[in-house]
């Protein structure tokens, strides 16, 4: 008996160690998951707004495990924006994907040039300009944007002009968006008065040099790119956007939001991004 009950016990300690080992005898490759880092994410904002906009986007990624980095662009001018931006990129270590809001996407387009870490362009409702193109030219190829109502004026009718010294004694000139034109460029009726106000009141100007300065080579020859269409769009318009998203051969969504989007749609916005993020 006392031979019996030892064996017994010996079978059952054999038996609860072939137990406590299963889970790693019966790991199998195929569901091996990848350790790799995720990309960092930089976000670049556009004209009339600032680095906030991206606020719903930002918390949305941060939550699903990514590192974002908002840069805050100057305005000042297509080239400078770029250099600035391309600079901030030689900072970040690992791959990187690149999303660009309106003029952003200009900036993003010329940043990225010559940088392997970027693995992703990602415009959204953003110009995507190919080599001597412009912001300004590029929202005027097809009909629907609300800046102006009049071609031929010096100044655009949702704008105000407002000259500046620059540094080397030269005036720039220094284009702000009209309060009463915020919402219907930018905006849709799921934002409030009181906020439509305060964002028109927070906006940061942007030179009409950087809307009318040519594009270099760009970068979406070279990186994968995607590309949201804001169907509502009154700046951009969604004629223009669907354009350049196809010429850049852009995996491209069409969100009936407005100009900003990631204002509106931060949702929709986070899911392309993290689209791009997983092709890397």
């Amino acid at each position: 008996m006392r031979r019996i009950t030892k064996r017994s016990a010996v079978m059952a300690a054999g038996i609860a160690l072939t137990a406590g080992l299963a889970p790693l005898a019966v790991a199998s490759p195929a569901h091996h998951q990848s350790t790799a880092p995720k990309p960092t994410v930089v976000l670049v904002h556009g004209a009339w707004s600032d680095s906030s906009s991206w606020g719903g986007v930002i918390k949305r990624l941060q939550h699903d495990g990514y590192t974002v980095d908002a840069a805050p662009l100057p305005l000042r001018g297509l080239a400078r924006d770029a250099a600035y931006v391309s600079d901030y990129l030689k900072t970040i270590s690992g791959p990187i994907i690149l999303v660009g809001h309106s003029y952003g996407g200009s900036v993003i387009t010329n940043a990225a040039r010559g940088n392997t870490n970027v693995k992703g362009l990602v415009y959204i409702a953003a110009f995507a300009p190919d080599s001597g193109e412009t912001a300004s030219g590029l929202s005027a190829k097809f009909p629907g944007s609300h800046i102006t109502d009049d071609p031929t004026a010096p100044v655009p009718t949702a704008l105000n002009a407002v000259p500046f010294a620059q540094a080397d004694g030269s005036t720039g000139i220094d284009l702000y968006l009209k309060a009463d034109h915020y919402r219907d460029l930018f905006l849709d009726k799921s934002i409030s008065d009181a906020d439509v106000a305060a964002l028109a009141a927070e906006q940061r100007p942007i030179t009409a040099q950087a809307l009318n300065e040519p594009s270099s080579a760009p970068a979406w020859k070279t990186i994968p790119s995607w590309y949201l269409v804001a169907g509502q769009d009154q700046a951009i318009p969604p004629a223009a956007e669907r354009f350049m998203a196809n010429r850049a051969h852009a995996h491209t969504v069409e969100v009936n939001a407005p100009h900003a989007a990631a204002l509106t749609d931060p949702g929709a916005v986070t899911n392309l991004v993290e689209q791009a993020a997983a092709a890397h």
